[in-house]
C-alpha cells in the first residue's frame, strides 16, 4: 500500500513538472481544497446515515441506476435467522479481493463463505481493514453524476453492512453482473448471498429491530480489502 502510494505521489509531480498538469492556484490550495471537500461530503454522508431507520420505505417506487430507471423491489426482503458460528473462539473476519471480486468469510482459518461481488468501477473501493459500524435492514443510496452518467437514486437497498464511512457491503437489485467491478465503492452482493453475510456477520441485528450499532463487548466484524 505505502508502495503504491509512493508511486502515485511520484507520477504526480512528474506531471506537474513536465507541464502536463497545468494548476490555476497554487498546488498547496488545490490540494487542501479538494481534501476539505471530500472530507466534508464523507462527514455529511457519514451524518446522513446515521439518521436513517433501516425500515423499508413504502412509497420508494423509483430506482435510479447510471441515469436510467430500474425496477425497485416491490415487497421486503426476508430477515435471516441468525447464524451462529462454527469454530468457537474465533472471530470473524470478511476478506474482499479487488482482482477476483471474490468475498470471503472466514472463523479463524475455517472458510465459511465465498461470494462472487461487484466493487468499485465509477469509484474506487477503499483498500484497508475496517469494521463494520453500522448494519441496516434497508438503507437509501444516491450520488454519482447526471453530467457524467453515473448518478444513481436507490431506496431499500437491502442488507447493509456499512464498514468505513458511506461505504458498505450489501445486496444490489440493480444489476446482476456480480464478478465484475459494478459499484460507485460499494461492495455489491447477490440479495440472497447479502442476505446470509447480514445474519452471520456482527452485530446480530434482532428481528424486531431495523438498526443496529456495534459495541466495546460486540464489535463489528472485521473486514479487510485488498488487490
Amino acid at each position: 500500500m505505502k508502495g503504491n502510494i509512493h508511486l502515485i505521489i511520484t507520477v504526480f509531480f512528474f506531471l506537474i513538472s513536465s507541464g502536463v498538469l497545468v494548476f490555476k492556484e497554487p498546488i498547496a490550495s488545490f490540494l487542501v481544497k479538494n481534501l476539505s471537500k471530500d472530507l466534508l461530503a464523507n462527514r455529511e454522508r457519514v451524518e446522513e446515515i446515521k439518521k436513517e431507520t433501516g425500515q423499508w420505505l413504502a412509497n420508494a417506487d423509483e430506482a435510479i441506476f447510471l441515469n436510467q430507471k430500474v425496477s425497485s423491489p416491490l415487497a421486503e426482503f426476508p430477515l435471516e435467522e441468525k447464524v451462529l458460528g462454527e469454530v468457537a473462539g474465533q472471530e470473524k473476519k470478511i476478506e474482499i479481493d479487488l482482482s477476483d471480486q471474490r468475498l470471503l468469510a472466514w472463523e479463524g482459518n475455517k472458510l465459511i463463505y465465498d461470494f462472487p461481488v461487484s466493487t468499485g468501477k465509477w469509484a474506487p473501493t477503499p483498500l484497508g481493514t475496517f469494521r463494520i459500524w453500522i448494519k441496516l435492514r434497508y438503507s437509501l443510496m444516491h450520488g454519482g453524476s447526471k453530467e457524467k452518467g453515473t448518478y444513481y437514486y436507490l431506496p431499500n437497498v437491502p442488507y447493509v453492512m456499512y464498514f468505513y464511512q458511506g461505504y458498505g457491503i450489501h445486496g444490489a437489485y440493480w444489476h446482476n453482473n456480480f464478478g465484475t467491478p459494478m459499484s460507485h465503492g460499494c461492495v455489491n452482493m447477490a440479495i440472497s448471498d447479502a442476505a446470509l453475510l447480514f445474519a452471520w456477520t456482527d452485530p446480530f441485528l434482532p428481528s424486531d429491530k431495523s438498526v443496529v450499532y456495534p459495541t466495546k463487548e460486540n464489535p463489528g466484524t472485521e473486514v479487510i480489502i485488498h488487490q
